[in-house]
C-alpha cells in the first residue's frame, strides 16, 4: 500500500489509486464506465502519476479511435499533460478546469487565467438548477470566451471559457473546441464541464455499491484483477443490461428487487446494483475450485448455482 489523501479529507493514510473514466454525454443521464484501473505509487513498476493517466487516457482515445473530449478538473491543469495533449500531430481533444495561475497569451501579453477572467465580458446567460441534499437551488450563470495560447505551445489557439454566478471566482475552462460568439456553442462546453459531476457520482456509486474498499483479497495483482472485474460488473449494469430486450426485463426485474421506497432517481445504478445484488443473494450457493483434466483443483473458481 501506498500513501493515500481521501477524498475532501487533510489526512493522509494507507491505500491505493484508481484511475477511472467514464463516457457521458452532455443532456443524457446515461453512463459508460470506460477505465477503472487500480496501481500503487510504491509497486515496481510505476513511473509517475502522470504517466498512470496519460496511459489511461491514451487506451480510450486510441479505442475509440479519437472521438470524444476529455473533460478534466483542475487536478489536470499540469504542465507534462499539455506537453503531451498538444504535441504535433496530436488529435486529443479537452477541456480542462484552471486553477487560475497558470499564465497565458493573450493579446501579446502574459497573463494569468484568474486575471484574466476578472477583465473577460460574459454577454451570454443560462439558468442552472442543480439539486443537492434533496433541495433544488437556481443558479444564474454569464459566460463569454477569448481566444489564448499557451507560452510553450504558442502554434495551437486555444480558448479560455469564463463562467460567473457559481461561486465567489469564475470557473474557468481551458478548451481546444474552437469557440464562437454563439450562446448555444459556448453553452455546449459549459454543459460539458459540468457533466463531470455525473462522473464523480459514477465513482461514489461503484465504491458504494461494490464495497470497493471492503475487497478480501491479499496480493497485489489480485486487487488489480478485482478492480477490473468491478468494472465489468459496472459496466453490465449500465450499458450492456439496457441493449437486449431479455435483459431490460432484467433490469426491470433488479429494480423491483431493490425495493426503493421512494422511487428511482436519474442516477437508477444504484438501484440496479442493489436489485441485481437480491437476485444473485437467492441463486448461488457457494463458490468452489473446479477439477482439472488431471484430476487436480484448478484455480480458477466455479459459481455453482442452486
Amino acid at each position: 500500500m501506498a500513501k493515500v489523501r481521501e477524498a475532501g479529507e487533510k489526512e493522509v493514510g494507507l491505500g491505493y489509486w484508481i484511475d477511472t473514466v467514464v463516457g457521458v454525454r452532455n443532456g443524457s443521464s446515461e453512463i459508460v464506465p470506460l477505465v477503472h484501473r487500480l496501481y500503487s505509487q510504491d509497486s515496481a513498476d510505476f513511473v509517475s502519476e502522470n504517466q498512470e493517466l496519460l496511459g489511461s487516457m491514451r487506451r480510450v482515445h486510441c479505442a475509440t479511435e479519437g472521438r470524444g473530449i476529455f473533460v478534466l478538473d483542475r487536478g489536470g491543469d499540469r504542465r507534462s499533460l499539455y506537453k503531451e495533449l498538444l504535441k504535433e500531430g496530436s488529435r486529443f481533444r479537452f477541456i480542462i478546469r484552471q486553477r487560475g495561475d497558470r499564465q497565458v497569451l493573450y493579446g501579446g501579453k502574459l497573463r494569468e487565467t484568474l486575471q484574466l477572467a476578472q477583465m473577460f465580458k460574459t454577454p451570454y446567460a443560462e439558468t442552472l438548477i442543480k439539486e443537492k441534499d434533496g433541495k433544488e437551488k437556481a443558479y444564474f450563470l454569464r459566460f463569454g470566451f477569448l481566444p489564448v495560447r499557451l507560452v510553450e505551445h504558442r502554434e495551437r489557439q486555444l480558448w479560455l471559457v469564463a463562467v460567473k454566478g457559481l461561486g465567489q471566482t469564475s470557473l474557468m475552462l481551458l478548451a481546444t473546441e474552437p469557440m464562437q460568439r454563439n450562446r448555444k456553442v459556448l453553452w455546449w462546453v459549459v454543459q460539458a464541464y459540468l457533466t463531470r459531476w455525473r462522473v464523480e457520482e459514477t465513482i461514489r456509486f461503484i465504491k458504494q455499491s461494490y464495497n470497493l474498499e471492503d475487497i478480501r483479497v491479499r496480493t497485489y495483482q489480485r486487487l488489480k484483477n478485482m478492480a477490473a472485474l468491478v468494472l465489468a460488473a459496472s459496466f453490465f449494469a449500465a450499458v450492456h443490461i439496457g441493449h437486449k430486450p431479455k435483459l431490460q426485463i432484467l433490469a426491470l426485474n433488479a429494480l423491483n428487487a431493490a425495493q426503493r421506497i421512494f422511487g428511482i432517481p436519474n442516477f437508477c445504478y444504484y438501484g440496479l446494483a442493489d436489485g441485481i445484488r437480491e437476485v444473485l443473494s437467492k441463486g448461488a450457493q457457494r463458490i468452489m475450485p473446479t477439477k482439472t483434466e488431471q484430476g487436480g483443483l484448478s484455480l480458477q473458481l466455479s459459481l455453482l448455482w442452486s
